[in-house]
């Protein structure tokens, strides 16, 4: 275990160097030690990371056979592989301070225990927040404290009314964790897509992507009133409690988002770079803070901390990265060999759309998902292919917030993501019920909504 730890540390540390400072052979380094870290995992692939791996070996002979110079292009390939492994290391740091926070527990406290009436937008809201910080781990960590406080007691004996809370509550952690790549500069969705598109920047997929996230979640909230139940309840004795938790966490994370802005400004990186240093060293910020009474404001034992679980943190990530990085190094190799001229399918049914194709490639990743295509290769392939067919009126910065709404309905839907099968593995409700029949009534209103914010924003 710590030696494949210390491989991605290796793989982290020299493509973060390579991508401020432009070395070749520092990524040449990473790239070896991420082949080490893959011979490590040996037999403890998933079944998709597996079927990924396997095609990228076969694209990767294709690429040998066909092309004039395949070191250059498997070396470039290879380098988009070790950026998402570090994107997903980088990212997981921030876990470690979050897991260790009295904050983090004071502020799921406080969002379960609200009155029925706001429970909904402040569960969703506060996912969303929690989930650019703690990703996935969100859902075992809120999912877990809606199981132990969704009680039969609770429900003053009410079954019904017990089932109905916990279908309203895991719908808005499901929706508030689904917005979080859509609000956060930080996200795997804003990487895959600022990576692929050069000129493209976040300020200009900010218009688009929060106010598509506005609409989900005012839909989710509208629908959640709607559908209710509403039973008459007797007034608590206990006042609500406060949200002023929320509101500090609310204060870290702006803090640490300012941070990667600083950076990407001061150093001159891009946004999704500035991430990858901005994170780490947020959480080792906020990790030492936790411990600075034990002196030297608490660095020394950050650092002690952080060699001590680092292996505990990164071990389940495992798969992530394998997922990630593949589909980033198959979207590589396949733009690569696809020339303009082979595309003609692609034309012939994304041309004529004109802007309207942004829809279509929204539906096509949301599509794609519920038969088991992860939407990462989904927008990878999309996001490297569309822009070279040269579609009037489909602006990068449209195209890349359709495609991160795409990402956004595919988790807030498909009965195959990882999220959906981590509340149906809390909940014991089959995730098909949770993604079709909870979700039905939401999806068939906010689809034509994010359609029309598309076709009729006013920028």
């Amino acid at each position: 275990m710590r030696w494949r730890t210390g491989l991605l540390v290796v793989v982290t540390l020299t493509t973060l160097c390579h991508l401020v400072i432009g070395s070749p052979p520092l990524q040449a380094l990473g790239v070896f030690a991420l082949v080490g870290y893959l011979i490590t995992l040996r037999g403890e692939f998933s079944s998709m990371a597996y079927g990924l791996l396997l095609v990228a070996g076969m694209l990767t002979l294709v690429v040998l056979w066909r092309t004039e110079t395949p070191g250059r292009l498997l070396f470039e390939a290879a380098g988009r592989f070790a950026f998402f492994a570090t994107f997903v290391v980088a990212l997981s740091l921030l876990r470690l301070p979050a897991y260790r926070s009295r904050l983090v527990r004071r502020c799921g406290g406080a969002m379960l225990l609200q009155p029925p009436g706001r429970r909904y937008p402040i569960l969703s809201t506060g996912s969303a927040l929690f989930g650019i910080i703690l990703n996935i781990g969100v859902l075992n960590l809120f999912a877990g404290m809606i199981e132990k406080s969704n009680t039969l007691a609770a429900a003053r004996g009410r079954a019904w009314v017990r089932r109905a809370r916990q279908r309203r509550m895991l719908l808005a952690l499901l929706r508030g964790f689904s917005l979080a790549p859509l609000i956060s500069p930080m996200g795997i969705g804003v990487a895959v897509v600022l990576s692929n598109l050069p000129e493209l920047r976040w300020l200009d997929l900010a218009p688009y992507v929060i106010g598509a996230a506005l609409v989900i979640f005012l839909v989710g909230w509208g629908v959640d009133h709607v559908t209710g139940p509403h039973p008459v309840t007797q007034p608590s004795a206990q006042p609500a409690p406060s949200l002023a938790p929320l509101g500090q966490f609310c204060l870290l994370l702006l803090g640490i988002v300012s941070l990667v802005f600083l950076l990407a400004w001061v150093l001159g990186l891009r946004l999704p770079i500035a991430a990858l240093l901005g994170a780490p060293l947020g959480a080792f910020a906020w990790l030492a803070w936790q411990r600075r009474r034990l002196g030297l404001l608490g660095v020394p034992a950050a650092l002690a901390t952080l060699r001590r679980q680092l292996p505990w943190l990164l071990a389940p990530s495992a798969n992530e990265i394998v997922v990630l990085g593949a589909a980033g190094y198959l979207g590589h190799l396949c733009v690569a060999l696809m020339p303009v001229t082979s595309l003609g399918p692609l034309t012939t049914l994304f041309a004529p759309l004109g802007a309207a194709s942004a829809v279509l490639a929204m539906l096509l990743v949301m599509g794609l998902a519920q038969v088991g295509v992860n939407p990462i290769i989904t927008v990878t392939l999309l996001v490297g292919l569309l822009p070279e067919l040269d579609i009037a009126g489909l602006t990068p910065a449209l195209l890349g917030a359709s495609l991160m709404v795409g990402w956004a309905l595919a988790l807030m839907s498909s009965p195959m993501t990882a999220s959906m099968l981590i509340l149906s593995r809390f909940s014991g409700v089959a995730s098909t019920r949770i993604g079709y029949r909870w979700n039905a009534r939401f999806l068939l209103a906010c689809i034509p909504l994010l359609s029309g914010w598309f076709l009729f924003a006013p920028w």
